[in-house]
């Protein structure tokens, strides 16, 4: 892996193992959280400042993944992270704020674009599953990552929250419309306005989660779901992947199905 990808990776305080085709990102508690005079309190993943350092960890995960890796996998401390409070964030602008009346919203933009690739590869990349390994509440900026991922396995204390509106932001790294294709509008506006959470078993029956188990069983949940995963054929699960990602697009679906069709066929007799 190239130095600056290493440096990234060691900043956010994240973890990659690779074993066979599965890649496994831990992100490690030290390095996510912050002591502050209230107390404990999120690190990277609540502040634009720690969002940066993790994506570009996570674009220099993206860019040293062999084409042999065809699972990846998030687990650790990355869920429970707060989002930066409408006051913090003000405060912290005022501090840092350079001479003369920028337009924020214009430096922003380019900001906030980086931090959405940065997830957005995770569950747009056809030749890749990943899974979230989601233990307790799962929060902010947290919960986006998870929904960031393809497939999510939470354990039975696990809770769902998204609180972005209470603090004057919106859940804005690219799953607002992953929200309203797993829970339809209402319920997904519901939980963005409100900031209730979903319990385990709610997200399960809602199909945000695929697996929901015992807090001890997490590590054989995960391994079964990549077992089976992988036991698909390569160009098979490439093709699906693609097919199902752009079922809700508009367009003629029955022809995108016969063109992944044939190409899984292009080496099989047809006669």
């Amino acid at each position: 892996m190239p130095a600056p990808a290493v440096a990234w990776m060691a900043a956010a305080g994240l973890g990659l193992t690779v074993t066979g085709a599965r890649a496994t990102v831990t992100f490690k508690n030290s390095s996510l959280t912050t002591e502050h005079a209230g107390g404990r309190r999120g690190g990277h993943l609540a502040t634009g400042a720690g969002l940066t350092v993790v994506s570009e960890a996570l674009t220099a995960v993206a860019g040293s993944l062999t084409g042999d890796i065809r699972v990846i996998v998030l687990r650790g401390a990355a869920w429970s992270l707060p989002t930066e409070t409408a006051p913090e964030a003000a405060a912290r602008r005022e501090r840092h704020a350079p001479d003369g009346p920028p337009d924020e919203a214009v430096a922003l933009e380019p900001l906030v674009t980086r931090w959405q690739t940065a997830f957005g590869w995770l569950s747009d990349r056809a030749d890749l599953i990943s899974v979230a390994a989601v233990t307790g509440p799962a929060t902010g900026a947290g919960l986006q990552l998870a929904l960031s991922c393809d497939l999510r396995v939470l354990t039975e204390d696990a809770t769902l929250a998204l609180p972005e509106a209470a603090h004057g932001l919106v859940p804005g790294l690219g799953v607002t419309g992953t929200l309203v294709e797993l829970l339809g509008y209402p319920t997904a506006l519901d939980l963005c306005l409100t900031g209730r959470r979903l319990t385990a078993a709610e997200a399960l029956a809602a199909g945000v989660a695929q697996r929901v188990v015992p807090a001890a069983d997490l590590d054989r949940a995960v391994d079964d779901l990549v077992t089976a995963v992988l036991a698909t054929p390569r160009a098979a699960a490439v093709e699906t992947k693609a097919l199902l990602r752009g079922a809700s697009r508009p367009g003629d679906r029955r022809a995108a199905e016969r063109a992944a069709l044939a190409r899984c066929l292009a080496d099989r007799p047809t006669a």
